[in-house]
């Protein structure tokens, strides 16, 4: 029987484009001995196992979800404050999904696997991305 598996989701606040987060992230090796991308948050999943069994975190951008990377390990960060916080561990590439509105919500949640966008076929991701605006229209109207 294979393993439950579920995925995270999560705004990138203050991110215009999928461009921005992976130039963004391209910088981790600033932060990061590993340069491995990361997303550090105050709450450690409570389902670690489950997202650490197949996992992605899925990106919400402009109030759509747009690009997704594979989970592979959580670390314990202390900060500065002496505060315990989870350190996502993620994989360098960011894969391009289909175009889904997703309203505004705060930190992460769980998302089930059977409700997550597809990926976007390799040709389909090197296409230029249409204008957040234009993509929330089109998806509104079942277009995208």
């Amino acid at each position: 029987m294979a393993e439950k598996f579920t995925h995270l989701i999560k705004l990138s606040v203050g991110t215009e484009s999928v461009e921005d987060l992976a130039a963004w992230q391209a910088t981790a090796h600033e932060r990061w001995a590993d340069g491995q991308p990361r997303h550090v948050t105050r709450m450690w999943p409570k389902r670690a196992a489950e997202v650490l069994a197949g996992g992605s975190i899925y990106w919400v951008i402009k109030g759509m979800i747009q690009a997704r990377q594979r989970i592979l390990k959580l670390e314990e960060v202390i900060g500065q404050d002496g505060v315990r916080r989870c350190a996502i561990v993620l994989d360098k590439p960011l894969l391009r999904v289909a175009a889904t509105p997703k309203r505004a919500f705060q930190g992460w949640r769980y998302l089930k696997p059977e409700d997550a966008p597809p990926d976007l076929s390799a040709a389909r991701a090197r296409e230029e991305s249409l204008p957040p605006e234009l993509q929330s229209a089109l998806a509104e109207i079942g277009v995208l």
